[in-house]
């Protein structure tokens, strides 16, 4: 076996370096063939869908609009109420609908107690479907 030189007088020490030429080739091979094959496998149908406009059908129970202004004043659906009257007025909303929905919308700094004590009396009246009405331009800044 002769590797190298015609020169068979010298000893040469055996070779340490790793050819990667050979690697790099076949590694690019595969890589042109992934890059054809690729689009192939994905197997979705082109097709025309029809297209029609509808507008949602939103059908809402009845809710009440609670507003709680900072200094502990309630106005239920925009019109004044004094607190002493909240259980009165749950009781017959709950009477007329059983799926009646509270919207609280409270002022930023209004005492959490306000708050707590509607909740707590719709509740005792009946009333399970509680939501509170936030500003969303205001939770972007």
């Amino acid at each position: 076996m002769g590797f190298g030189s015609m020169n068979s007088g010298k000893q040469q020490a055996p070779m340490a370096e790793i050819n990667v030429v050979p690697l790099v080739d076949v590694m690019l091979v595969l890589l042109i063939i992934f890059i054809i094959t690729a689009p192939l496998l994905t197997h979705s149908v082109k097709i025309d869908l029809p297209k029609a406009e509808s507008t949602p059908n939103i059908t809402q129970p009845e809710h009440i609009e609670l507003a709680i202004r900072e200094d502990g004043s309630f106005f239920w659906n925009g019109e004044p109420v004094l607190f002493d009257q909240l259980p009165e007025r749950f009781a017959a909303a709950v009477s007329l609908d059983p799926k009646t929905e509270l919207h609280i919308r409270a002022d930023k700094t209004t005492q959490y107690e306000y708050v707590a004590r509607a909740m707590s009396i719709a509740a005792n009246a009946g009333m399970a479907r509680i939501g509170f009405i936030t500003d969303p331009t205001l939770a972007q800044q």
